[in-house]
């Protein structure tokens, strides 16, 4: 079925879930390209802003207000499309496609003890954050649930490079309640990377984990919050590495129908060439010669 037969709500169904699709970093290109299908700027302009909102949200995008980072979540979404910065104190819309802020307004904040406290703990997290990321962007937001406090401790990095065909994002949520002497700590951290040369290859990683920290003053917990979010998340990057490194092993072992060593040494083709005294014209050589090996390994 062809969307030109659909209803509109079943078009405006369709498109939305699309544009949640998209990767993080390539919303704006799926959505140029439905706009070359669909041909209905009005409906596209309607759909992409609320899709637009929840990849935001989804992904953490983040944005700069007055020199500080602010990254989008769920956790300072105040309704009607609207974010909530507690650093700069002001309350906005932002178009993802545009990549800019609108309406603008300020907000009050509630001086008190969680606040301070939220305060202490962005400064550690940040040490720690310039220190081990290299573009990375983080977060600390407080939110009240009956009557109970949280702090909602956000991490962002990514590196998007669609000129050579891949995008990556690292994201990583820290909530704990604010409590006189010990509070339990439930994070989430999530890895996202898109290769598109080729091959058509999503990859998604993600872990939970649950830690208790105990309470002595806003200091110690600001510190001690900081050395947990180090320990859990180069564990889970180690983790990471090493089932990466056996999946590209066990893939080798499934495409070669012969178990060969794998070295990972470089080898020097120009030299094992020029001994067995072969002519290598430009490319084509190198082509003719690797398919000959490849199939003797394979017959």
């Amino acid at each position: 079925m062809t969307l030109s037969v659909l209803s509109r709500k079943d078009k405006e169904r369709v498109i939305r879930r699309l544009l949640l699709q998209a990767p993080p970093g390539e919303f704006v290109n799926a959505f140029d390209d439905l706009c070359l299908l669909i041909r209905d700027e009005k409906l596209m302009h309607h759909q992409g802003e609320c899709a637009g909102h929840q990849h935001c949200q989804k992904y953490s995008v983040p944005l700069c207000i007055d020199g500080n980072p602010v990254l989008l979540s769920h956790h300072n979404v105040m309704g009607d499309y609207r974010f909530f910065d507690h650093q700069s104190k002001l309350s906005f819309k932002y178009d993802l496609l545009q990549n800019q802020l609108k309406d603008i307004q300020s907000h009050g904040v509630i001086r008190n003890e969680t606040e301070y406290l939220r305060v202490v703990v962005l400064c550690a997290l940040k040490l720690y954050v310039n220190d081990h990321y290299p573009k990375g962007n983080c977060n600390v937001l407080r939110k009240t649930v009956k009557s109970k406090e949280y702090l909602i401790a956000c991490i962002e990095d990514h590196n998007y490079e669609t000129g050579d065909c891949w995008n990556g994002l690292w994201k990583s949520k820290w909530i704990f309640q604010v409590n006189p002497f010990l509070t339990q700590v439930t994070g989430r951290i999530f890895v996202q990377a898109h290769f598109f040369r080729c091959v058509n290859l999503h990859i998604e990683i993600s872990k939970d984990l649950k830690e208790s920290l105990e309470i002595v003053n806003q200091a110690q917990l600001a510190l001690s919050f900081a050395r947990l979010v180090e320990e859990q998340e180069n564990k889970f990057q180690a983790a990471v590495l090493e089932e990466l490194q056996e999946l590209s092993n066990e893939a080798l072992r499934k495409i070669l129908r012969r178990d060969l060593p794998v070295t990972r040494t470089l080898i020097d083709w120009q030299r094992i060439l020029s001994d067995l005294n072969l002519v290598m014209y430009p490319k084509l050589g190198y082509v003719i010669y690797s398919r000959s090996v490849l199939c003797n390994w394979i017959i």
